[in-house]
Formats: structure tokens, sequence, C-alpha cells
């Protein structure tokens, strides 16, 4: 490989919340290890590997210049996303002015609702459901409805589409977050599946905010298909949202972004994401953007798909193979883990919480499950180096499942 996969940085006092958060009080973190376990963050999902250099190249070249007053996006970052959703993604007839600034994917969603519906209004969610969903509809007056998915005989998460069209009808609800790939599940939707979605929204005139934060991390033998792409319906009445935050672990950079093809919704949106006169681009963070999605960038995502692939199939194996009574479906994209652990909590007489602070003591810092809406659930985050993903479970192994 060109690029290193294997090194765990030090994070500690570097403005990670991965590290410095676990054991605080208060907050949503884990619990800290007991003395003599070292920490392995396994909660948040940010990664645990080294920066893509073109990044910090790109960073730090434009730093080298000492002026950092008002800017306009360049054309170069309009030509550097429309390039890679071009290559990674086949889309053609992109342009500059389908694609708008957003500081945030959620920020993205709240204001393109705030378009669609009024305060109060149902919104259609699959559920197990991205917390991150959960909070800013809720805190901006939105009711959830939940569209529960369910897990078929090969355990692959399955979309209830009879239960959708349902709860659409009964509750007249004229908007649906569609989370593609699927967080926390890591379900890459295939096209028909896509197809059938959509075919129900068109039916009842339901618009369609696509969540695509997590496409380029597609694991092997996947392919992501562009909610947009299926149909020309679809084009014109999905918000798609994007960012190399989670792609590149840029979060903390600040910087997301929108298609829209429609002219009707991209400038009321636009309007909307405008009125708290604080969703604007930050400089370094659009250079970042060009860095990212440069060749280098393209040669170290598809190395990093690689190494994902890996941990996930080791992590599925181990899990199978060791942990009787826990039981999830093997990811086909993101980085995250997603699993249910009822069986194996009854068997031995354990509460979730019991079981998440077996693991938390020995160092596994991984994550409550519940607020994705599975009582019986715990995320895991796979991007660390496969040693240290080895090293986690088998701590789990000898001190948690098989203690």
């Amino acid at each position: 490989m060109h690029y290193d996969f294997t090194t765990l940085p030090d994070r500690r006092g570097k403005d990670a919340i991965a590290v410095d958060m676990v054991g605080q009080p208060g907050g949503f973190a884990p619990a800290g290890p007991k003395e003599g376990f070292s920490l392995i963050p396994m909660w948040v999902a940010d990664m645990n590997f080294l920066a893509c250099p073109a990044i910090q190249e790109a960073v730090i070249h434009r730093t080298e210049h000492p002026a950092f007053g008002y800017f306009q996006p360049s054309e170069a970052y309009f030509d550097s996303i429309i390039h890679w959703h071009k290559t990674r993604n086949g889309v053609e007839g992109l342009a500059p002015k389908h694609i708008g600034y957003e500081n945030g994917v959620l920020g993205g969603v709240v204001s393109t609702l705030n378009v669609l519906c009024s305060r109060g209004d149902p919104v259609l969610l699959q559920s197990p459901t991205y917390v991150g969903f959960t909070h800013a509809l809720e805190n901006n007056g939105y009711e959830l409805v939940l569209n529960p998915m369910y897990r078929d005989e090969a355990g692959v998460w399955r979309i209830d589409y009879e239960d959708m069209e349902k709860k659409i009808v009964e509750r007249s609800i004229h908007a649906a977050i569609f989370c593609s790939p699927h967080n926390p599940c890591g379900r890459v939707w295939e096209r028909r599946e896509i197809e059938k979605a959509m075919e129900i929204f068109e039916k009842h005139q339901v618009w369609v905010i696509s969540d695509e934060i997590w496409s380029d991390l597609i694991l092997e033998g996947h392919r992501h298909i562009p909610t947009q792409s299926v149909s020309p319906w679809a084009q014109e009445h999905t918000a798609a949202l994007y960012a190399p935050s989670k792609t590149f672990n840029l979060a903390g950079l600040v910087g997301s972004y929108h298609i829209i093809y429609n002219d009707w919704l991209r400038d009321r949106q636009a309007k909307e994401s405008s009125l708290s006169h604080y969703n604007s681009m930050n400089v370094l963070s659009m250079h970042a953007l060009i860095g990212a999605y440069s060749e280098a960038g393209q040669l170290w995502v598809d190395e990093l798909r690689q190494v994902l692939t890996e941990n996930v199939r080791f992590a599925c194996d181990f899990i199978r193979e060791r942990f009787e009574g826990v039981t999830l479906m093997q990811p086909e994209g993101t980085y995250m883990l997603f699993l249910h652990c009822e069986d194996w909590c009854r068997a031995h007489g354990k509460s979730l919480e019991e079981l998440q602070k077996l693991g938390t003591d020995v160092g596994v810092a991984w994550q409550d499950g519940r607020m994705f809406k599975d009582p019986w659930g715990i995320r895991v985050n796979l991007a660390l180096p496969l040693h240290v993903v080895k090293k986690a479970f088998g701590r789990l192994d000898r001190y948690v499942f098989n203690a």
C-alpha cells in the first residue's frame, strides 16, 4: 500500500472527543477503562488513522499565503466535487449551480425540511435510526415516524415497504429521510431497493432527503447507487447531502454540501440555510476538500476501503465464532458494526448497561445502541488499525463474552 493504515495516532489532547471525552461525567461518551487497561476508541463515528497527506499539503499550502479575508468558493472547489462524483459514482450532468454549501449534513437536513414542511409535521425514517436525525428533528419540532426494518433469512436488513406506505398514507407524510448507505446498519442499498422506495414516494408525493455522507466508504463487493440517479422523478424530488468529513475524517474542519437539481427546491433551500447567517464555508475546509478529492485522495480512499473490508471480515467472523447470543449483519458499507445483544444478555442475566460496562472496564469504548432505537444494540467503530481491532476483540472475548 502507498499509505499507512497500521499506525494508531495518539489523539490525546489533540481536540478529539473520541478519546478526550471518554469517561467524562454528564456526557454521551462511554465510561473510561479500569486501571491496567488502555483505551481503545470504538464509539463516535470518526476514524483512528493518519490523515490523507494530500489534505494536509493543501491546507498547509494555503496557510503559507498570509491573508485570510472574505472569499467565494473557487472554480477548483466545484470542479473537484463534479469530478469526484463522476469518477466514483458515474454521475453525469452535475453542474456548479446544483451544489450548495452546508456546515453539516444535519443542518442541510433541517434546512430542507423547513422548506418542505411545517414544524410539527411527521417525517418518515427507517429504524434503527441515526441518533443525529433524532436530535436534529426533535430539536426543530418535527415528529419522527419510524419505519422499522427487518432482517431476512440471511440476516440482511431490509426495508418494510408495506409499513412504509401504510404510514405515509395514515399520517399524511410529505417528507422522508433516506440514509444511503444506512447508518447504523451498514446496508448499501441495491438499485431495485431504492427504485421501489422512490416509486412509493412518487405515488404519494413525498419529498426525499437522502443522506449519502457514507457513500465513499463502500466495502468490497458492493457499489453505491446515488438516490437521485434511479429515476427522473427521484432526481427532481431529492435533496442529496454529502461531505468529505466522513470519508477523510475532516469533521473538525467543518464542511458539507448538498446536490439539488430542482430549481424551486434549491432556491428555497439556499434561502432557508442562509437565515442563521452562520452557514458559511471556511477557506481552509474548502482547500481540504480540494486536497481530499484529488487523485491522491482517490487512491487513499481505495486503500482505506480494503483496510475496512478486512477489519469488518475479521470482526464479523470473530463474533460469529466466539460471541454466542450476539447477532449482526455484516456491513456492506461504513465502518460501524451494529450488534444486537438481547440473547446474550438474557442468557447471562445481564442488562445492556451491565454488558456495556464490562466492555468499557477493559478499555473497549463502544457505543450505546439504544439511542439508535434498538433496546439491545451496541454500535462499534472498526476504523482502527487491524492489530488494534484484534486487541479489542481479544479483550471482549476474554473478559466479557466468554469470561
